[in-house]
């Protein structure tokens, strides 16, 4: 490209995207795509700030190596229908993506053709199986953000979609992801006892209590933890939530969940191991999520297991069952069993 001058080329138009072909005077097609095809993300759902957050990260000129060449190429303007705090954040966001330069399509169908793999942020849990069914059914991977479904039931329906079409799926928050959480999962503290988490837990009508943000403090716990919780008991107030679990070993993990902390709410928690004890948490950024989806798009391999996410669920919906329940204890086997039944 150096021995061509400047001039040589025609100017692109204020239209062309990410992927266009540059086109030079005489006309032929420099046959040159950037980002490569295999590197394109396509983003469903403009009513989180995730989708901007991700996207200028992903399209940064000095972006992170381990984040693969991975470039946002297009999104999907479908989010929720009615949580309001989700049609607030469209605006802003639509104007972050035009700022971006990525062109912003009004179907899944329309934005497929133009990626290689796909981000699902709709804010909305209650969407997410509707949404993910022709992503599924194209086959091309795909990061669900938190939660993976709204109910336990679609979370299960699809896992077994994505069984059914061989396309590899993952969901996690990015808590997880926490450098410290992730050492303690490596061992740090040898072989974990016990955990207690936090986490804001905001509710939201239209989902179960801690679906909606709850769940981020409970992804700590299960990072931590690992996956064999037998059953859930809660106790509840209006400013907070405490969830105990007890694992089939019988370990138990704590989960708070705050609504009215104030400024000092956060993320975090702390972890008793056989070697020593350990805090996790504050959230220390998006980067690391990032990597994880780029080496998942680029391998096909989760970083975390249908069977974990499915558990969480479950964790979550025996929660909630055992607050109808005045605080007792609440199985997990029954509330898989109670979903599978419904898919």
């Amino acid at each position: 490209m150096a021995h061509l001058d400047r001039r040589s080329f025609l100017k692109i138009s204020a239209n062309a995207t990410m992927g266009a072909a540059l086109i030079p005077a005489g006309g032929m097609a420099l046959q040159k795509q950037y980002p490569p095809k295999g590197k394109r993300i396509g983003i469903i759902g403009l009513d989180t700030s995730h989708t901007a957050i991700f996207s200028k990260i992903f399209n940064a000129q000095d972006a992170d190596p381990r984040l693969g060449g991975y470039k946002v190429v297009a999104a999907c303007s479908r989010g929720s229908r009615d949580i309001r705090s989700a049609l607030e954040n469209v605006p802003s966001v639509t104007e972050d993506m035009c700022r971006l330069n990525i062109p912003v399509v009004d179907t899944i169908e329309a934005l497929l053709p133009k990626v290689d793999v796909v981000l699902l942020e709709t804010n909305d849990g209650r969407m997410h199986l509707e949404q993910a069914i022709p992503v599924l059914k194209s086959r091309k991977p795909v990061f669900i953000d938190k939660p993976v479904a709204a109910s336990l039931a679609d979370a299960i329906a699809i896992y077994k979609m994505a069984d059914r079409y061989n396309t590899p799926v993952f969901s996690s928050s990015a808590l997880r992801f926490m450098a410290n959480a992730q050492e303690v999962a490596k061992g740090k503290v040898g072989k974990v006892k016990g955990a207690d988490t936090y986490s804001p837990a905001t509710l939201e009508k239209t989902h179960p209590d801690l679906y909606w943000y709850g769940i981020h403090g409970i992804e700590i716990l299960f990072t931590v933890m690992g996956t064999g919780c037998k059953s859930v008991s809660r106790l509840y107030t209006p400013d907070t939530d405490v969830v105990a679990g007890e694992w089939e070993d019988q370990r138990i993990g704590t989960f708070r969940g705050l609504r009215n902390a104030g400024k000092g709410r956060g993320f975090g928690g702390t972890v008793f191991g056989e070697e020593g004890i350990a805090t996790v948490g504050p959230f220390d950024g998006y980067e690391n999520l990032l990597v994880q989806i780029a080496n998942f798009f680029t391998t096909g391999i989760p970083p975390v297991s249908a069977t974990e996410t499915l558990e969480i669920c479950a964790f979550i919906e025996a929660a909630d069952e055992s607050k109808a329940k005045g605080g007792a204890p609440v199985y997990i086997k029954e509330v898989m069993r109670k979903a599978e039944k419904m898919r």
